[in-house]
């Protein structure tokens, strides 16, 4: 097991498994492989560098794909006494731009999946400092593996500090950044281990899903170093090389997606996979089907342990613990020292008794000290000690919590968040469109597709291809509406807003 309790820092994590277990493999990605020892050398060099700039108290911005070096930066940039704001990669211009202006960045560390934008935006928005990862042939953040020259700087990061900025959607459309302490983030990775019960030294986690996102940063990259384990990386999920590491890498845990074990368990080579060393695989982001549990339990001879999380907090809520059973449907009971309750829909905030459906709202120490610069979405969210999740759900009889709904309008894409809203500003800026509503249909292997129902104003001539264009223009991927529905008027309901329940139902009809 782990340590008795919470390491002050995910520094102080990597730091202890580099004394104790300097020759642990700690994380691998394709043909690179670093031991305990080496990472810290790595993480050592790029903080030193990172302070002669001078970021301790400032935010450095991580645009970086899956790779060693997103690892070394974050823990370098924590060193170093800055904030880290990991951001999607894949997000185009128009969705960077606002969170680099909030989150105010001394630095910029990108690589070759969004270049361009990037130093677009560095240059328009005064960016001091920049730092391009530029793969095997140009600047790396291994340069220092074998350099053990250096030692631990004396001043490490406190519970208290900020660690971490990760945004998250608004249901208008911005970006909220969600500050997270050393003490919330270190504090949560004890909370979900004392409930996954790691083994010391030797575990081997598969991550394929992607680092900047709190999932992979809290159960894939913080928590093996917590258990002096090993990350293997696989950069871009391809379901042959995936299916592949579970033998080759000697796979114990495979941190997963609803989108990402449906898409292994369609593809042809999923029945003959080695999962001889998989222990168990945990699931986050939307809740799995009872069947795709079945299937995959019934083929790895591993179960699938479902849990429930916020970026607010840190991220993880509540799991399903190794030594209960697990209740299909449900994403487990509050992880240790979290209070959940679930509270009345109608503004009283009455405790509800099991079984009966309303908002959940948690309290522990893993919740967020708050939303950057939005003090009122703060006080909305964070009131008196209790983080509102914006959720709606139910415990029952044994305080296993189910959720059945969203308050807030979001939809969940492969695991992402959407909010319709920011699709709807996108189509709005369209000179053929007088009017636009976007709504979720499910699907199958991606969780939820967003729709748009639009209205034409008759300037242009609209079809599905060139709307496509225009959102890829200005979304990422994923965000982009899966089909393009023209509509005579939009449904209103009888005070004039659109009635996006009528539109949800027609969403799930097929399109004529």
């Amino acid at each position: 097991m782990p340590a008795d309790k919470a390491f002050p820092s995910v520094v102080h994590m990597l730091i202890d498994a580099a004394r104790n277990a300097p020759g642990n493999e700690a994380v691998v990605c394709l043909d690179e492989r670093l031991n305990y020892r080496a990472y810290l050398n790595c993480v050592l060099g790029f903080a030193e560098e990172l302070t002669q700039i001078g970021v301790r108290g400032e935010r450095v911005a991580l645009v970086l794909g899956n790779s060693l070096d997103i690892c070394i930066a974050m823990f370098g940039s924590h060193l170093a006494g800055a904030q880290v704001v990991p951001m999607n990669p894949m997000y185009t211009e128009n969705e960077l731009r606002p969170m680099l202006l909030d989150a105010e960045v001394k630095v910029i560390i990108y690589d070759k999946c969004n270049q361009t934008c990037v130093e677009k935006l560095a240059d328009e928005l005064k960016i001091p400092h920049r730092i391009f990862i530029d793969g095997k042939s140009g600047r790396r953040l291994i340069e220092w593996k074998d350099d053990n020259s250096r030692s631990v700087p004396e001043r490490l990061p406190k519970t208290e500090e900020l660690a971490m900025l990760q945004f998250t959607g608004g249901t208008t459309g911005r970006a909220k950044g969600a500050n997270l302490s050393h003490g919330a983030i270190a504090g949560n990775i004890h909370q979900t281990e004392v409930m996954q019960q790691p083994e010391m030294d030797c575990e081997r986690n598969l991550c394929v899903m992607p680092l900047f996102h709190c999932y992979a940063w809290s159960v894939c990259l913080y928590n093996m170093c917590n258990c002096r384990g090993c990350m293997v990386i696989i950069p871009r999920y391809q379901p042959d090389e995936v299916l592949s590491a579970f033998s080759q890498e000697a796979i114990t845990i495979f941190a997963g997606s609803p989108t990402l074990f449906t898409g292994l368990m369609n593809y042809e080579g999923f029945q003959n996979t080695d999962f001889s060393t998989l222990k168990l695989s945990n699931s986050g982001s939307a809740p799995l089907a009872a069947e795709l549990l079945e299937k995959w339990e019934s083929t790895t001879g591993t179960p699938i342990y479902e849990g429930y999380g916020q970026t607010e907090a840190s991220p993880v809520i509540s799991f399903n613990p190794k030594d209960k059973p697990t209740k299909s449907g449900s994403v487990g009971v509050a992880i240790p020292e979290t209070v959940i309750e679930i509270v009345s829909l109608d503004g009283e905030d009455r405790v509800l008794p099991a079984n009966e459906k309303g908002e959940i709202r948690l309290r522990g120490p893993q919740v967020m000290s708050g939303y950057r610069n939005l003090p009122e979405e703060t006080a909305q969210t964070l009131r008196d000690g209790w983080l509102y999740t914006g959720d709606v759900g139910y415990l029952d009889e044994d305080s296993y919590l189910f959720i059945t709904a969203r308050k807030k309008e979001m939809l969940l894409v492969s695991g992402f968040n959407v909010f319709p809203r920011e699709i709807e500003e996108v189509l709005f800026l369209h000179s053929g469109i007088k009017e636009a509503a976007v709504v979720g249909k499910s699907d199958a292997y991606r969780g939820e597709l967003p729709v748009a129902f639009i209205v034409e104003n008759g300037t242009v001539n609209l079809d599905a291809e060139s709307l496509t264009d225009y959102c890829e223009k200005n979304l990422a991927r994923y965000k982009v509406p899966d089909e393009f529905r023209k509509l005579e008027a939009l449904p209103k309901t009888a005070v004039g807003k659109v009635d996006k329940v009528a539109l949800s139902a027609l969403a799930e009809t097929p399109s004529e």
